[in-house]
């Protein structure tokens, strides 16, 4: 439990630092769907919906860009949305990182390393 928990206190930290470039991501794609969404003449909670669908890289195909320059932009949006995801894990992956290095007694460490 101690160790869950200060896993959450440092990711909190995490993301609060990394907060604005997510926000700036998350705007982005936000944007460009926008854009693909007048240019589809799409509803907007519709165009909205396909474009963290396309962010996330899910894309149920339920909903699809026809004209060439919705299809480049959701490249972009794509694009986007896999640094947003990657920047998360990123900081996730440091903080299981540094939660570990808190909690692990350093003798078990050193009994690994020999046994390699």
């Amino acid at each position: 439990m101690e160790f869950t928990l200060t896993f959450l206190k440092l990711f909190t930290w995490a993301l609060y630092f990394v907060g604005p470039l997510l926000l700036l991501l998350m705007s982005i794609i936000v944007c460009l769907g926008l854009i693909v969404t007048h240019i589809e003449k799409w509803d907007k909670f519709d165009g909205l919906y396909w474009s963290f669908v396309t962010a996330t890289t899910v894309g149920y195909g339920d909903m699809r860009p026809l004209k060439k320059r919705s299809k480049i932009l959701s490249i972009l949006i794509a694009l986007h949305g896999i640094i947003f995801t990657g920047i998360i894990l990123a900081a996730a992956i440091e903080t299981v990182s540094m939660s570990l290095e808190k909690h692990i007694d350093p003798t078990v460490v050193e009994r690994m390393k020999q046994d390699l």
